[in-house]
């Protein structure tokens, strides 16, 4: 069944995310409450480099293997937007200080990641079968001592048969991915507090 994001969050407000991808099949959220101002939070969430965090780096690697046998790709010690951006992920929107918007579509249970890269243009349309797109958020709205920092991961996959294989991969990984965007979240409220503005 299909979710949509008035239904999941029918008191909060209207997100970019829910402009980009409002019904999807799957969906993980998370968030955490930071000591410093919404301008400050987002400028750290933009400049993340997840890279930077033992667990994810050591799962990025892993899933990196068969780039490197391939040679496909390059291998890179870093996860920053622009990395993303360079591997296929579209930003699909940005509105400082509160929230921004990724975009990536393909067939992620394959062990390259089956990476479609498009335009974000493109985004909201593509319906390629087999496929999947996924949109990741980080938002900030302001809260008592300081901010709160979410982050959503929603997929939509385009037809049966795509949904299928990316409820088994997910069966595997979803936990990995969940301790990766908390690792994410943590990271960027140490970078927050380190500096009130």
């Amino acid at each position: 069944m299909r979710a949509t994001a008035c239904a999941a969050l029918p008191s909060g407000p209207m997100r970019l995310i829910d402009e980009h991808l409002p019904l999807y099949d799957v969906v993980e959220r998370h968030q955490v409450a930071v000591a410093a101002t919404p301008r400050r939070v987002y400028g750290c969430a933009r400049a993340l480099d997840a890279g930077r965090l033992p667990f994810t780096a050591a799962l990025l690697a892993v899933r990196g293997i068969p780039h490197l046998l391939t040679g496909s790709v390059r291998p890179s010690r870093q996860m920053t937007v622009d990395t993303l951006t360079a591997l296929g992920f579209v930003v699909l929107a940005d509105v400082p200080p509160q929230e921004f918007v990724l975009g990536v579509v393909g067939r992620f249970w394959r062990p390259t990641s089956g990476i479609v890269r498009i335009a974000a243009a493109d985004f909201a349309d593509y319906a390629e079968p087999g496929c999947a797109r996924a949109a990741w958020n980080f938002r900030i709205d302001p809260a008592p001592g300081g901010a709160r920092l979410s982050t959503e991961t929603r997929i939509d996959c385009v037809d049966a048969p795509a949904l299928r294989r990316f409820r088994l991969y997910w069966a595997m990984v979803g936990p990995f991915s969940g301790l990766i965007r908390r690792e994410i979240l943590g990271m960027i409220r140490r970078d927050a507090e380190r500096t009130w503005d």
